[in-house]
C-alpha cells in the first residue's frame, strides 16, 4: 500500500487528524481518517512488596474514574523510556532505578497512530507528585490477587493496565523459572 494522498483536518496540542487514502498495486484503495499521535509511555510500578501502584483519574471519553497505570504521551525528541521516567515522576513522584520494557503495541491501529510502550519500574524512590495542571491524580497499592480479581470482575477495565499486568505475569513467571 502507498499512501497517494494525506489531508490535515484537525490539529490539537496532543494529536492531528489527518484524512488518507492509500492504494496497491492492483488499485485496491481504501481511505480513512486517522488520529496521529506521538505514541505513549506506560509505566507497571512494583514496589519490594511485590504491590502494583495505579492512579486514578477521571477520564472524559469513559465519562467517569478509572485505576489504570500510569501514562503519557511522548513529548517532541523524547523516546519512551525518557517519557516513562518523565512520567513516572509527574502523576506518582517516584523515581525508578531499574527499567524493563515489557511489550509495545497498537492501542486501536484501525484508526489511531498511537504506539503504547510498558515498562516496568522496580527499586523505587518515593518523591513529590507534579501533575499537570489538568490532572487530579489518586494513586493506590495493589497486591496481585486483588488487582487481578479487579481486572476479572471489571472494576478495572483499561487496555493499557490489562495488557501491562499480564504481561508482568508472564515477566515474573519467565524470572522465577530462572532463578530456580
Amino acid at each position: 500500500m502507498k499512501v497517494i494522498s494525506s489531508k490535515e483536518l484537525l490539529t490539537t496540542k496532543i494529536f492531528s487528524v489527518v484524512e488518507e487514502v492509500a492504494k496497491d498495486p492492483s488499485g485496491f484503495e481504501i481511505q480513512r481518517a486517522i488520529v496521529r499521535h506521538a505514541g505513549s509511555a506506560v509505566i507497571l510500578i512494583v514496589d519490594e512488596k511485590e504491590r502494583i501502584l495505579l492512579v486514578k483519574q477521571y477520564r472524559l471519553p469513559a465519562q467517569k474514574e478509572l485505576w489504570e497505570l500510569p501514562a503519557g504521551r511522548l513529548d517532541p525528541g523524547e523516546n519512551a523510556l525518557q517519557a516513562a521516567k518523565r512520567e513516572l515522576r509527574e502523576e506518582t513522584g517516584f523515581r525508578a532505578k531499574k527499567w524493563t520494557r515489557l511489550t509495545s503495541f497498537w492501542a486501536s491501529p484501525g484508526y489511531v497512530e498511537e504506539k503504547m510502550n510498558i515498562f516496568l519500574a522496580t527499586e523505587l524512590t518515593e518523591g513529590e507528585q507534579e501533575p499537570m495542571d489538568d490532572e487530579r491524580i489518586e494513586m493506590k497499592w495493589f497486591n496481585r490477587k486483588e488487582l487481578h480479581s479487579a481486572i476479572l470482575d471489571g472494576r478495572i477495565s483499561d487496555g493499557k493496565t490489562l495488557i501491562g499486568f499480564f504481561f508482568w505475569l508472564e515477566h515474573r513467571k519467565l524470572n522465577r523459572a530462572s532463578r530456580a
